[in-house]
């Protein structure tokens, strides 16, 4: 296949019925080595790292300019890292760094492991919402996770933030993705461009998540809610890292 057509080669629209993420603080040095060389951790109080769980359910998802009733529709679950990349004209970016991608389509594995970068696997999920609870489970991705909508919800036992201001500023999804070739140096950048994006935050009531094993110092930081989504993929703006 040729490796081209994995740098997210045309811009993709989809809609969010709701987009549920926790995201996880994780000692800086934790990350590093998940990290290609030319990203950054995005930090908070130059210490904790952020590595976020997104739990998707999508939409109409298609290339720009294809009939919504063309479109794929699934659940997927996404594992991010908040970076920083700084782009060869010295502008620094925030965004996201994808480890995994898991989703209920085969469909989607099978395209999206052929145009990105994102590791696509098929994965059963399901959710289920009863008043403003939220339980969304993959067993065989050995995920369970239980949510509660509430405006007066209290951060997670020992998060580093203060208050849901300090907060909202690492509950995603960032401007940016970012993917990196270390064979030709390019890195993609993919721009989300989002519409009536107000997130709601969540109090976690239970959480299993097996890939976090691979981040055994992660600690629960925060969960945000948004639905109702409009939300596009702009084509990758690809160029040479000259770190």
């Amino acid at each position: 296949m040729l490796s081209f057509l994995k740098n997210h080669p045309f811009a993709v629209d989809a809609f969010f019925e709701s987009s549920v993420v926790l995201a996880f603080a994780v000692p800086k040095e934790d990350v590093k080595d998940h990290l290609p060389a030319c990203l950054e951790p995005d930090l908070f109080d130059d210490s904790h790292a952020f590595v976020a769980v997104a739990l998707v359910q999508t939409r109409a998802l298609r290339p720009k300019g294809i009939p919504e009733a063309l479109g794929n529709s699934f659940f997927l679950i996404g594992y991010r890292v908040f970076v920083r990349y700084v782009n060869n004209a010295g502008r620094s970016m925030r965004g996201l760094y994808i480890l995994k991608s898991e989703t209920s389509s085969r469909r989607l594995a099978f395209f999206g492991n052929i145009f990105t970068h994102y590791n696509y696997s098929v994965k059963e999920i399901s959710m289920e919402k009863a008043g403003n609870r939220i339980e969304i489970v993959s067993k065989n991705s050995d995920v369970r996770i239980v949510v509660e909508m509430d405006d007066e919800a209290p951060l997670p036992v020992n998060s580093p933030f203060q208050n849901w201001k300090q907060a909202r500023k690492f509950a995603g999804p960032l401007p940016f993705t970012f993917t990196f070739n270390e064979e030709t140096r390019n890195v993609t950048i993919i721009e989300g461009v989002r519409q009536n994006w107000k997130p709601q935050p969540l109090e976690i009531i239970e959480q299993e998540i097996g890939f976090l094993k691979k981040f055994p110092r992660a600690i629960p930081a925060n969960a945000f809610i948004v639905e109702q989504i409009p939300y596009r993929w702009e084509k990758g703006v690809i160029e040479k890292w000259n770190g």
